[in-house]
């Protein structure tokens, strides 16, 4: 039972938009068209296990220093082996390597953040000049972390979580720059 977790090709899509759908049907996660998916493959990370993929998560960019996960999903037959921590974790890795030190997220999974790093995020903690320019984007993403009214109905009983990173991250020990942050059975 060999996990990988790498970058996700556009061979992954269909399989991560098999794993999205049931949570949609829920109302847990919001649904993606699949051309939206193909655009944001870039931004995916999968859990490959024994070479079927049973997780998947993207980190969205929104400003300099800024980027939300979305998208986080693990097959229910794989949950409870700690796939979403490392998934998390190699999001959170990657936000590090290109210079993000504030990740967010909306949420259902309050406590599984938690155990990541993330705390409720009561304000965005944003400049005005930098809200005038985030506000001008047609992503909800964008939207939903400055609380816009034209969300509202969409994220109804989500909690926005935001991690906040070591600027000098890039500094930092081995661990970290590994993505090894909340698991003492990777080091």
């Amino acid at each position: 039972m060999a996990l990988l977790i790498r970058s996700a090709r556009t061979s992954d899509i269909q399989a991560i938009r098999d794993l999205i759908t049931p949570y949609v049907e829920e109302r847990v996660l919001l649904g993606k068209e699949l051309v939206v998916l193909y655009e944001a493959t870039q931004e995916f990370l999968v859990a490959e296990l024994d070479g079927r993929v049973v997780g998947a998560g993207a980190l969205h960019i929104f400003w300099e220093d800024l980027a939300e996960i979305r998208t986080l999903v693990v097959d229910r037959t794989a949950q409870g082996h700690g796939i979403g921590h490392k998934l998390v974790s190699a999001l959170i890795e990657r936000g590090r390597t290109i210079g993000v030190w504030r990740i967010f997220c909306l949420t259902f999974e309050v406590d599984f953040f938690t155990r990541s790093g993330f705390t409720r995020m009561l304000d965005p903690g944003i400049d005005p000049d930098t809200y005038v320019e985030l506000v001008r984007s047609p992503d909800e993403g964008v939207a939903e972390f400055l609380e816009l009214q034209r969300v509202k109905q969409n994220t109804l009983g989500n909690t926005r979580m935001i991690l906040h990173l070591d600027h000098d991250s890039s500094n930092g020990d081995e661990s970290a720059r590994q993505g090894r942050f909340d698991d003492p059975a990777d080091r």
